[in-house]
Parts: structure tokens; C-alpha cells; sequence
């Protein structure tokens, strides 16, 4: 959990206020929003997951990317909502570019942090999870791991984000006012020969429908463990890995049930 004192909460409120007019507009402009990359751009409600709803910004930290989504949403009334967006993903970069460095150093390996950062595309994804009828699973997102390197996360003022421990069990995660949720995903475990734990979490639904956005940072180059991290005691667990292969990987249905997708992947 982070609160940040630069980290100006007056922007994702006003976010926060148009998401709903976002998720509003009719779907033949919704779906407009595709992705070359797998299991980004529009994500419309389904059987399997039916609370579930999100659309994504690829390279939000760039303006061009930012303007390309909010003209094909707001063709009228764009500006004010893409200088939020592209405001919003450049202060979450930053945050995320002082937790990688803070892990790095805390490891001695801060030498390898400036190339780190050259090598990140960061993708802004947001989402609405309708509250469930009657009789209707509560459950707003599968238990998964994010693939990506870091996801910070923010939400409305409505709890829902589910953690796994590593004993099985599951607990609510509540946000303090203005925080934000900083989590680990599979390409930082692969980094970190295994140190940082990518952990599985989920989304379930009460009463009130809920809001959320989230900044996933992912490597354009091969993610491996520096061989500082890598000795007797902690034998290399991985080899090195194509972050956007692993979604290319997991594009396909049925691999989406292994049970250990990373291992499957680039386990040794």
C-alpha cells in the first residue's frame, strides 16, 4: 500500500467521475477500442465473467496513444479527459519507477535499474465491476496473477480486491483514503529468481457496483534474474522471459487453466 504525498488525488477523482460515462457509451463505441496485444483493449461482460467489464490504453505515458482512445470515446469533448488520463499515467510511472528502484537497491543491484526503466511500456487499463443480482455469483474477476513487472491500482471508495496468501487463505484488502495498491507480477518473480511472489488475487462483489484503475508496467526487452540473485542457495528457477509472449501464450483458452502458467512457460 502506498499514500504519496506528490501524487495529486484531485486527478483520479475526476477520472473516477467520468468512468461511469465512459462504461455508459454504447457498445458498437466501446468495441472500436482493439489491441494487437493479447487480452488488452476492450473486454466486454460474459457468461464465465459477467460483473467484468474494462477497456485499456496502450503506452499511456505517451500523448498520441492517449488522444487515439479519447477521440474514438468522446470525438466532442476529448481534451479535458485525455490530459486527465495522460496526467494520471505519467504520475503512476513515476511512482512505479521509485518502487523498482527501491527493490533494486534494497537487493545491490541498482546498476541494472536505469536499463530496467529504458526497457518498460507502461498500459492503463479501466474497469467497472457491476454489483450482482439476485441468485448471480458475487465473483467480479477470477483468482489470477498479473504477468506484467508492477500493477499499481487504484479504486473508488468501494472494496472488493481479494489476496491469496501463501497458506491458501484469502483476505480483503482496504484501501485507506487517496492509496493505492502496488503489486508484484510474474515478470518481477522471474527478475527476482523467485524472491518477490507474484501473488494471486481476485475481485468479489457485495452491494455497491465498483470502479478501479490500474497501470500495468511490462518489459519490451527479456526479463532475467541479474547473477547477483542467482547462487547455490537460490538456483536459477526460470529462463528468461518474453513478457509479451507470455500473454501470446496465454491467448490461448485452454492455457489459461494451467495451473502454474509461468512455470509452463520459462520454468527450468
Amino acid at each position: 500500500m502506498a499514500v504519496h504525498d506528490k501524487y495529486p488525488s484531485e486527478v483520479s477523482d475526476s477520472i473516477f467521475s467520468v468512468l461511469q460515462d465512459l462504461f455508459n457509451l454504447p457498445l458498437e463505441i466501446k468495441v472500436q477500442n482493439t489491441s494487437q496485444t493479447p487480452l488488452f483493449g476492450y473486454y466486454a461482460p460474459n457468461p464465465n465473467v459477467p460483473l467484468y467489464e474494462s477497456t485499456s490504453i496502450e503506452d499511456a505515458i505517451n500523448l498520441e496513444p492517449v488522444q487515439e482512445f479519447t477521440n474514438q470515446m468522446w470525438p466532442s469533448k476529448n481534451s479535458h479527459i485525455c490530459e486527465l488520463l495522460h496526467c494520471y499515467a505519467n504520475q503512476v510511472a513515476e511512482l512505479d519507477k521509485m518502487v523498482s528502484k527501491l527493490v533494486f537497491e534494497s537487493y545491490g543491484v541498482e546498476k541494472y535499474h536505469e536499463s530496467h526503466v529504458g526497457s518498460v511500456t507502461y498500459f492503463l487499463r479501466l474497469a467497472k465491476y457491476r454489483a450482482p443480482e439476485q441468485n448471480e455469483t458475487n465473483l467480479g474477476v477470477r483468482p489470477h496473477t498479473d504477468k506484467n513487472f508492477i500493477t499499481i491500482l487504484q479504486q473508488n471508495e468501494v472494496d472488493g480486491l481479494e489476496v491469496q496468501l501463501k497458506n491458501g487463505s484469502w483476505i480483503p484488502v482496504d484501501f485507506p483514503p487517496s492509496s493505492v495498491v502496488i503489486m508484484a507480477g510474474d515478470a518481477f518473480s522471474v527478475w527476482s529468481n523467485g524472491r518477490v511472489h507474484s501473488p494471486f488475487h481476485r475481485v468479489t462483489m457485495k452491494g455497491k457496483g465498483r470502479y478501479s484503475i490500474a497501470q500495468f508496467s511490462y518489459c519490451k526487452k527479456l526479463v532475467e534474474a541479474p547473477t547477483e540473485l542467482v547462487d547455490d542457495e537460490h538456483p536459477l528457477l526460470y529462463k528468461p522471459l518474453d513478457n509479451f509472449g507470455f500473454l501470446r501464450f496465454l491467448s490461448k483458452g485452454e492455457r489459461r487453466e494451467i495451473q502454474n502458467p509461468l512455470k509452463a512457460y520459462c520454468g527450468i
